[in-house]
């Protein structure tokens, strides 16, 4: 008896993440209100085109998201269920979204359908790689032989050592989200200020600081990195960008400068999370000895 794991779109994987583990991903979708157009954030075989998801963004557009599609869902755990594997699901944090609780309705109508089988959820409380990041280490460890009881004890065991550090470029997607005040947004903007922001152990989103200057916010994120990180040149680290791939890389030589880590990896924050970070967002993750 085997598992199988799955995650959904809002864990940021590359598509060679997704394709070498065998990683099941449960998409959200988005909605960009001028003309209602809906587009899911990841479809098996096909690219994204975020580029054009944070132009649109960076017109003015307004975007809306949902949860994850819990019939979707049903039909990638059933599918596992009936060639006789477990799952081990691990989803968005559950303080940013409401898709854990909807995996979770699944899974209980699963397990009475399939008693022989086992459906696990894990509330991640972790978003864009920071969740991808679990994900990934739970793929290492079940390609080395552990069982999905280990791996379940391995990410309840460090869920709360994953840590999440970036910064935004644009006050106003958080204005907009409800995270700061108008005000607040306005002077920030006009200051050049950018603020420095973590998710914590309930796996809210937590402003911690506030630098001034766009180079700044980056080498701080890295900063943090310095402060709290375990075994640097064992870890692989991920860095999601909104739409800014030169500050992503530009956060990475930084790392591997300083902390010589043994790989990085780079990839967009999914429309899901960008609605609401906004274009030029930088997130870095890594283990830490706590968040």
């Amino acid at each position: 008896m085997g598992y199988e794991i799955v995650t959904d779109s809002s864990a940021d994987l590359t598509d060679e993440l997704i394709e070498e583990y065998g990683i099941h991903i449960v998409s959200l979708s988005f909605r960009v209100r001028v003309g209602g157009e809906e587009f899911p954030c990841y479809v098996q075989g096909q690219k994204t085109d975020y580029k054009q998801f944070y132009d649109r963004m960076r017109k003015g557009e307004m975007v809306d998201t949902s949860l994850i599609d819990m019939s979707t869902c049903r039909d990638i755990f059933e599918g596992i269920l009936k060639r006789g594997n477990d799952v081990l699901y691990i989803g968005f944090s559950s303080a940013l979204s409401g898709s854990y609780n909807a995996a979770e309705m699944v899974a209980e109508t699963l397990r009475d359908t399939y008693p022989e089988r086992r459906v696990i959820v894990i509330d991640s409380l972790s978003a864009s790689m920071g969740e991808g990041l679990l994900v990934y280490y739970a793929a290492e460890q079940r390609r080395s032989g552990k069982s999905i009881d280990e791996v379940y004890d391995w990410l309840m065991e460090n869920r709360l050592h994953l840590c999440h550090w970036f910064t935004v470029d644009d006050l106003f997607h958080l204005k907009r989200g409800g995270r700061i005040s108008a005000a607040t947004a306005l002077v920030g903007t006009m200051l050049g200020v950018k603020p420095v922001l973590h998710v914590d152990d309930e796996g809210k989103l937590v402003a911690v600081g506030k630098v001034r200057g766009r180079r700044k916010s980056l080498e701080a994120l890295v900063d943090e990195m310095e402060k709290t990180c375990t075994s640097p040149t064992e870890q692989v680290v991920f860095i999601s960008h909104g739409d800014s791939i030169q500050d992503a890389q530009y956060v990475e030589r930084l790392v591997r400068e300083r902390l010589n880590v043994r790989d990085v990896q780079i990839n967009y924050v999914d429309p899901v999370i960008g609605a609401h970070s906004g274009p030029g967002t930088i997130a870095l993750f890594f283990l830490g000895v706590s968040r």
